[in-house]
């Protein structure tokens, strides 16, 4: 049983974790080296739409991801 629930904890971290990676990857970045090269120049920005689901999806699967990781090193 023991065994069965690590596995199961293990999968779980994996989707997470890749999950977490393409949740990243799709996010754009507002600021950055944009600004040198005439970019927007406002320091405050607003997230709205899809942009502001994929941060709030950013914080969720990341904290789903350590509780996870440390219910992995409980087993």
């Amino acid at each position: 049983m023991l065994e069965y629930m690590k596995s199961i904890v293990s999968v779980i971290q994996i989707v997470l974790g890749i999950l977490l990676i393409l949740v990243i990857i799709i996010q754009q970045k507002g600021s950055g080296l944009g600004t040198s090269f005439g970019g927007d120049m406002s320091f405050y920005r607003t997230k709205r739409g899809a942009e502001k689901m994929l941060f709030y999806a950013t914080i969720g699967i990341a904290v789903a991801f350590i509780i996870f990781s440390l219910i992995g090193l409980i087993f």
